[in-house]
């Protein structure tokens, strides 16, 4: 579940097209510069979730992440959840089914990596269209849509804010699923021991590898 709702998020967040509009142009641009300089990275998030017709749900934790590809989600609501990238496995534990499943990061186009404009991998140029830009509180929201119709999700909307820092990212499935993120105390470049993506799956937890 963690994973396909990321996906769309990833798929979008990892390109999009510049308009003719300098001043967005040039916002889009600091935001690249802003995530793909950065080595590691380190956020609170908070997840609220919605799929269609069903109640929201929601989450919330602490984000920390290693180009290439590492990354840590450490939950605490629901408390003891944990998705663990060491750069090559993908592994998640649920503490309710007492579960860890794995898969392998290549073979999963959910997770090159997760939040690829966290991770380093935005790249605006190519995939969105429609781009726009609105004045909200001291930043700006920008909404979009994907280039091609074979993505999950039909529109995406972030708050940028005037350093570049992204504060909220909105995506609308096309089956009316709705995703928001939100980040704040957003660290750039911290000192994160290596330790913290390598993952030990917990003792007496069932292993459930995803073998493709």
């Amino acid at each position: 579940m963690f994973v396909s709702r990321i996906c769309p998020l990833l798929a979008l967040l990892a390109v999009s097209a510049f308009g003719a509009d300098p001043e967005l142009d040039n916002l889009l641009k600091g935001v690249e510069a802003r995530y793909n300089q950065a080595k590691t990275l380190q956020v609170v998030f908070h997840e609220d979730y919605t799929p269609q017709g069903r109640p929201r749900r929601s989450e919330s934790g602490i984000l920390r992440l290693r180009k290439p590809g590492r990354m840590r989600w450490e939950y605490s609501q629901p408390k003891g959840k944990l998705f663990v990238s060491d750069g090559k496995n993908l592994w998640l534990f649920t503490p309710d089914d007492n579960q860890v499943e794995k898969m392998k990061l290549k073979a999963s186009d959910d997770m090159r990596a997760p939040l690829a404009f966290l991770l380093g991998k935005l790249h605006f140029q190519k995939e969105f269209r429609n781009i726009k830009a609105v004045a909200e509180g001291s930043g700006k929201r920008i909404t979009a849509e994907p280039v091609t119709d074979n993505l999950p999700y039909s529109t995406v909307e972030f708050v940028v804010q005037p350093d570049h820092r992204i504060q909220m990212v909105k995506v609308v499935g096309y089956d009316h699923s709705v995703i928001e993120f939100r980040f704040d105390d957003e660290k750039v470049d911290p000192p994160l021991d290596d330790k913290l993506f390598k993952f030990q799956v917990p003792p007496g937890a069932k292993l459930v590898e995803d073998t493709p």
